[in-house]
């Protein structure tokens, strides 16, 4: 299983590097099939944010689904054991998904919304802008000349039902995630709401190539 270490706005050590590669022994354990563990570490430097200044993010790749986790803390070390503590038990409940077939929560009634695709015409990038080619690239961008900064990753998309794309936001410890509907081939995006409830937008636009679920016969 290969770790690959990076640091945004901040050198990482060898000596972390190594500490790094210590700690994510045992995720072999939890998912034989990881191929890579990309490990993300980030320094902010306002002294305001002093408590939560190191930020550190783990991203397994593997045969399956995409399972990640972040944590911030005032020191790198801290943050990683956090970060390793989520992780470990994403992964657990990932292994005993696989196990039992059926599903081990209830999806609540979700809130459906059709919108009409909206053609927006995009800029060309600039020819300096990296380009986005593989799953997990990303690229950070300011806002002309504003102090607004836009960071884009590149994702690549199975078709899945809701319940999945569900799972896989709650694998992920997002607010919400993008996915196309197996069901309506559709580009769609899960979000959470109050409570244990979920909601679901989705554009009148199907994918081309792939045909709906519910039209096959």
């Amino acid at each position: 299983m290969e770790i690959v270490v990076v640091g945004r706005h901040t050198d990482v050590t060898d000596r972390f590097r190594s500490h790094v590669q210590s700690k994510l022994d045992k995720i072999t354990q939890l998912a034989p099939t990881a191929q890579r563990v990309d490990v993300e570490v980030t320094h902010e430097a306002n002294p305001k944010l002093a408590d939560v200044s190191e930020r550190v993010e783990l991203t397994v790749r593997a045969k399956g689904p995409v399972i990640r986790a972040e944590a911030a803390a005032d020191d790198r070390n801290a943050a990683l054991d956090i970060a390793l503590d989520k992780l470990v038990e994403r992964l657990r409940r990932t292994r005993d998904r696989r196990k039992d077939h059926r599903r081990n929560y209830v999806l609540a009634p979700v809130d459906v919304r059709s919108y009409d695709a909206v053609q927006a015409a995009e800029p060309e990038p600039e020819p300096q802008t990296p380009r986005l080619e593989k799953d997990g690239d990303a690229v950070e961008k300011q806002l002309g000349d504003s102090p607004v900064m836009i960071r884009q990753k590149l994702h690549h998309a199975e078709p899945m039902t809701v319940d999945d794309a569900v799972y896989q936001m709650e694998m992920v410890g997002h607010d919400f995630f993008l996915f196309i509907d197996k069901e309506s081939a559709r580009p769609s995006a899960v979000y959470k709401r109050k409570g244990w409830t979920y909601g679901v937008i989705t554009l009148d636009s199907k994918v081309d190539g792939l045909e709906p679920v519910s039209d096959l016969t």
